[in-house]
């Protein structure tokens, strides 16, 4: 059975990172959208630095986090952070996704924003048409303002239309929203994602914690 893989989004710190380096995460990721836990390339490159010497478990990936940026905003990311994810939050293309992938030698992870459970008026977008221009899926909830990291989860029970298509694909199927220590157990049972991704949840009053980050870790390894 394929492990779960683990990605803790929103990271601002090098000391947070040291404090994590002996857990079995698979990708970090850097805000570089508007945000409260945007990070500049300088930032990320230090942290990204710091990953490399992960003790125990393979150095995580890092993920570049982005919402409708233009092309020469990741030109001027990526000359400062030789990131190996470039991660899509907005209303992106998919011809502006085949031209990323083309450009950098990097993954690119599309976000799917997902609408609450109380809402089902939202137009979703065609993900028939990503075909061949992204290398991995994530559902997130849908947020007005910052197209995610809203700190609610969507209704799982449309995961599995999408994991479909993921699987037909060939490629990940991710899981963020409101996840946290408590609920992600059920998620990975039920659902099987191929990974999920947490940002809030893992944190007190805004910032990492390091034993929320490691009991999440915990419970999607067993799971």
């Amino acid at each position: 059975m394929n492990k779960t893989m683990v990605k803790i989004c929103g990271l601002q710190s090098v000391e947070v990172l040291k404090s994590m380096n002996n857990l079995p995460i698979d990708y970090i990721g850097f805000v570089f959208a508007k945000s409260r836990r945007q990070v500049t390339p300088g930032a990320a490159a230090e942290m990204a630095e710091t990953a490399k010497a992960w003790e125990g478990f393979p150095a995580p990936r890092t993920v570049g986090v982005f919402v409708n940026p233009d092309m020469e905003r990741l030109e001027d990311v990526m000359s400062r952070v030789a990131l190996d994810v470039i991660q899509l939050h907005g209303q992106e293309s998919p011809d502006f996704c085949r031209e990323v992938k083309n450009r950098f030698q990097a993954e690119l992870f599309k976000v799917v924003s997902v609408e609450p459970q109380h809402r089902s008026d939202g137009n979703p977008i065609l993900i028939q048409d990503y075909a061949g221009a992204v290398d991995a899926l994530l559902l997130d909830t849908f947020e007005p303002q910052y197209g995610g990291g809203s700190g609610t989860t969507f209704a799982w029970d449309k995961i599995p239309a999408y994991q479909k298509w993921t699987r037909k694909q060939g490629i990940p199927l991710l899981v963020a929203g409101g996840l946290n220590a408590s609920n992600v157990a059920g998620l990975v049972r039920d659902y099987a994602p191929d990974g999920v991704d947490v940002s809030s949840g893992v944190e007190t009053n805004g910032t990492k914690d390091l034993e929320k980050i490691a009991a999440f870790v915990e419970r999607v390894k067993q799971a």
